[in-house]
C-alpha cells in the first residue's frame, strides 16, 4: 500500500499554537502522531511524506524516523533545510528536492500547484489547516488528516468523485 502525509513538524513546539493543534506539549504531539502513523502504516507499506517532517538535530530526527513504520520517502518542504543525503542518513529511504509523479497523473509536492494542467492532479501539504479552493488538488497536511497518513487510493477515489472521471 502507498500512504501520504505532510507537515508533521515533529519537535516543533510553536506549530502547536500556529495551527491550533490540541496538544499540551511537543512530546504529546510527537507521540500521538507516531502512534497514529504506526496504527495505519505497516513495514510492508510505502509512505510519502510531503515535506516539513521535523525540526531538530540529526539524533532527534533519526529517533523519530526509526520509530515510524514503512518505507519512508521524503519530498523536502520549505523547512527541510538540510541536504537529501542528510535526511537519508537520518533514516529516510529516499529524500528528494522536487516532486514525484505517481500513477502518471498525480503530482506529489510540498506546496500546492495552482492551475495544474489537465489531466494532472496536485497532492501537497504546506497549508496546514487552511482549506484552499484549488481545482484538482488534495491537501495531505496532518491537521486535515487527524494526524494519520491517508491511503493514496482513497485520495484518487475522492478526486475522481469530485471531478467525475476515473483515470
Amino acid at each position: 500500500m502507498i500512504y501520504l502525509i505532510s507537515d508533521s513538524h515533529f519537535h516543533h513546539q510553536k506549530i502547536i499554537q500556529y495551527t491550533n493543534r490540541n496538544f499540551q506539549s511537543v512530546e504529546e504531539m510527537n507521540e500521538h502522531m507516531i502512534e497514529r502513523w504506526n496504527k495505519t502504516v505497516s513495514n510492508k507499506d510505502t509512505i510519502y511524506h510531503l515535506g516539513d517532517f521535523a525540526f531538530g538535530n540529526k539524533e532527534q530526527i533519526s529517533e523519530i524516523v526509526d520509530r515510524l513504520n514503512g518505507r519512508k520517502i521524503l519530498i523536502k518542504g520549505n523547512h527541510c533545510k538540510k541536504s537529501s543525503k542528510w535526511y537519508m542518513e537520518c533514516g529516510f529511504d529516499v529524500a528528494l528536492d522536487s516532486g514525484v509523479i505517481l500513477d502518471e497523473y498525480y503530482l506529489l509536492t510540498h506546496k500546492p500547484i495552482h492551475n495544474i494542467p489537465y489531466p494532472f492532479y496536485s497532492i501537497a501539504g504546506h497549508t496546514h489547516d487552511k482549506i484552499l479552493n484549488i481545482d484538482r488538488h488534495f491537501n495531505v497536511s496532518v491537521e486535515l488528516l487527524k494526524y494519520k497518513p491517508i491511503l493514496f487510493n482513497k485520495i484518487k477515489g475522492e478526486l475522481n468523485d469530485k471531478y467525475g472521471r476515473d483515470i
